[in-house]
């Protein structure tokens, strides 16, 4: 089987997984959003960015660490398996205790103390999936977790349901997040020791303190990076509002959707090319260049339509109450185009061994953010937070650029000649739908006929992209 057929089939299993996660998170947001109300809301996603970040801690960088190592040499599985497993419920356990510790000593309400609890425990059990998951991802098999998340999801939203229909309230909600990632990773655990075998635990304190220095590039780069993903929220709470945050909130949950193209690439991508570089230094530039293409190439066309009908998504999904969350929308869309971009960028720098170049430029991005929303949220609320996520991945952009300009892997005439098609494919579109002013279920079919024509007419498809396709259809 080529690399492409199995690219592919990885693919569409966390392409299945991701479209009903998304569908079910979609479901599950606009139920709790309605059912809390902006305020109430607006609590619950401070709530969930606070322990984001935390929980960061929980990880420190070894999960990334070990995929690309065990992508390098299968046979290292089991040690990781035996050594990192305890050594993150030592790190969840202590920083758990740190967070309790800290909402007592500031007296936060009771109610955000018990919330925080229960949600800190589900990011334990996403760290301990994450790291699982990763352990399939450098073995190229998606599937377990792929079936994993879809059986979370769905009964994640039947929860929800419940949780609403007999009125248990916020406290309840909390609990059905920790509870279906729970199940998660009791499920990813039994599918770990079949392929895998049982893990025979160890507490390696030599393999631990290599592994923590070797993963601290990674992990200071997941703090920066969650530090500016999360931080807008946690700062609209403490300089705006509850109402602001909820608003904001709203915008973003539905922006988090569309970068399910982002969740599904990198999760086949980064093994991908961290084994290239092993094996083929060439076949990897071309991975790079061509996942550049395809990430510009199909969220282009999604970012544009959604900026032209924002009024109308939020109208419809979240209820009047919220529609003063759409201009958030139209500018937080255009981050779904970069971060897509800035995650291939990463994986590429991550897989070379250059991953101290990206935890400077998430750091730079992340003390930039902090900056820039400190001055624009008391000025502009929610829709500053906004403005400063745009132009916080614009300067990642920038800098991974840089960065990869330095190395043998620098775009070529060929990708910027493809940009620039692509980019007029896009005005074309802009053009059109801005002249038919139809509605959302005319513009889909007429924005979809003019855009690939738009890509026959420009030639954007190329030699290699047919190549590619006749891979696909397992055509000789």
């Amino acid at each position: 089987m080529s690399q492409v057929v199995t690219l592919f089939k990885n693919i569409s299993w966390v392409t299945i997984s991701q479209v009903v996660s998304n569908i079910c998170a979609f479901i599950w947001t606009i139920l709790i959003a309605r059912y809390l109300g902006v305020t109430d809301y607006g609590i619950l996603s401070f709530v969930i960015s606070f322990v984001m970040i935390l929980g960061i801690g929980e990880d420190m960088g070894t999960t990334t660490y070990s995929i690309r190592e065990i992508s390098r040499d299968k046979s290292l599985t089991a040690r990781f398996l035996k050594n990192i497993l305890p050594l993150k419920w030592v790190l969840s356990l202590a920083l758990l205790i740190i967070t309790m510790a800290y909402l007592h000593i500031f007296n936060y309400d009771y109610l955000i103390i018990k919330v925080t609890f229960i949600m800190f425990l589900e990011t334990i059990f996403i760290s301990f999936c994450n790291f699982l998951s990763g352990v399939f991802q450098a073995h190229e098999n998606l599937k377990p977790s792929s079936i994993g998340l879809i059986i979370t999801n769905t009964t994640l939203v039947i929860l929800t349901i419940l949780v609403i229909y007999f009125d248990l309230g916020l406290l309840a909600i909390a609990i059905s997040y920790a509870f279906v990632y729970l199940i998660y990773f009791v499920y990813l655990y039994h599918y770990a020791i079949k392929d895998f075998g049982f893990p025979k635990y160890e507490f390696d304190l030599d393999f631990w303190k290599k592994t923590l220095i070797k993963s601290l590039p990674f992990g200071l780069t997941m703090i920066f990076y969650g530090l500016y993903f999360s931080i807008d929220v946690v700062m609209i709470s403490w300089l705006s509002n509850d109402y602001a945050t909820g608003l904001y909130n709203s915008a973003f949950k539905i922006i988090s959707v569309f970068t399910a193209f982002y969740v599904i690439y990198q999760y086949v991508i980064y093994p991908l090319m961290s084994k290239l570089y092993a094996e083929d230094t060439n076949l990897l530039k071309v991975s790079f260049e061509q996942s550049f293409k395809y990430s510009l190439l199909i969220l282009l066309p999604i970012s544009i339509g959604v900026y032209f009908y924002s009024p109308y998504l939020i109208e419809l999904i979240y209820s009047s109450q919220y529609a003063l969350a759409s201009p958030a929308m139209q500018i937080l869309i255009w981050t779904v185009v970069f971060l897509f971009i800035n995650g291939v960028a990463t994986s590429l720098l991550n897989s070379i061994g250059k991953e101290v170049s990206v935890t400077k430029i998430y750091l730079i991005a992340a003390i930039f953010n902090i900056v820039l929303n400190y001055i624009t949220i008391p000025i502009w609320s929610y829709i500053g937070a906004s403005i400063t996520t745009v132009l916080s991945e614009i300067l990642i952009l920038v800098l991974m650029m840089y960065s990869i300009s330095k190395t043998e892997y620098k775009p070529d005439l060929y990708l910027l000649k493809t940009v620039l098609k692509l980019i007029i494919c896009g005005i074309i579109l802009v053009i059109v739908l801005y002249l038919a002013n139809v509605s959302l279920w005319l513009a889909i079919p007429i924005g979809l006929l003019v855009y690939v024509i738009s890509l026959i007419v420009t030639r954007t498809i190329d030699d290699t992209d047919k190549y590619i396709i006749n891979e696909l259809l397992n055509k000789k």
